[in-house]
């Protein structure tokens, strides 16, 4: 499988964490003045979380050996860039990034109904499929490339889960502070396209009040943050330059 590296660009921001051991990463594009660049942080450096079943409305997880479809003992395995949930301590955000978790969610499990208010939530679906639900009547599933985002504003209810019984699901979720509170809650999605990331950069987010046409980048929240996404294959040597379109 191509490495998978979602990149999230602040104006905020110089560097933001990475997971190096996922092949997964996020960072800012670099200023200008400082040529900058992508900061990996190490796997051994992030918090891992590893819920109760229970907490999320699901069963007991199965014991070991029982299901050979499940790829880790615990039904969440959850890699914490910043300090959130349990984990008290770290970094609690960078620039408007507030949250930056790798989950990785196991067949027929998932995150039951809970609410969200005023954060802007962007997520990436790495492999696996994940169906959402919402109170604003949204039922999606998506897969591979795809990604979710969602304005929660005066707030949203939702669910996410694994329908999927033989295969594990990942997904990178990303956190941003809104430019204000209160906003109409709003969801989207769109589907990934593998042409336009393999060894190159796929610009797939920016500011709501920026003037890129929606075709060029379809995906607009309420910060001014720019996202771009790539996969690389595993024997290619493409050199990449990070975007430098936006000034700091």
């Amino acid at each position: 499988m191509p490495a998978v590296q979602p990149v999230a660009t602040a104006a905020a921001a110089a560097t933001v964490p990475a997971t190096a051991a996922a092949s997964t990463a996020a960072a800012t594009k670099p200023a200008a003045s400082s040529g900058g660049g992508i900061v990996l942080v190490k796997d051994a450096d992030l918090f891992k979380s590893e819920p109760n079943p229970s907490w999320f409305g699901n069963e007991a997880n199965p014991a070991p050996g029982d299901d050979a479809s499940w790829t880790n003992s615990n039904w969440l395995k959850s890699r914490f860039h910043f300090s959130f949930a349990e984990h008290r301590s770290g970094r609690s955000n960078f620039g408007p990034l507030r949250v930056l978790n790798d989950d990785l969610v196991q067949p027929n499990r998932g995150f039951g109904t809970h609410p969200h208010a005023n954060m802007e939530i962007v997520t990436y679906i790495v492999d696996g499929f994940l169906t959402h639900k919402d109170t604003m009547g949204t039922a999606e599933t998506l897969t591979n490339g795809d990604v979710q985002f969602m304005t929660a504003g005066r707030g949203i209810r939702h669910s996410e889960h694994n329908l999927n019984k033989q295969r594990p699901l990942r997904f990178i979720q990303m956190w941003f502070l809104p430019r204000r509170q209160g906003l109409p809650p709003n969801y989207g999605s769109m589907k990934g396209d593998a042409s336009a990331r393999r060894n190159k950069w796929h610009h797939i987010l920016t500011d709501v009040r920026s003037d890129v046409d929606d075709t060029d980048v379809p995906i607009k929240i309420n910060q001014d943050v720019n996202m771009f996404v790539t996969e690389l294959e595993a024997v290619s040597y493409t050199h990449l330059t990070l975007p430098t379109i936006y000034s700091v």
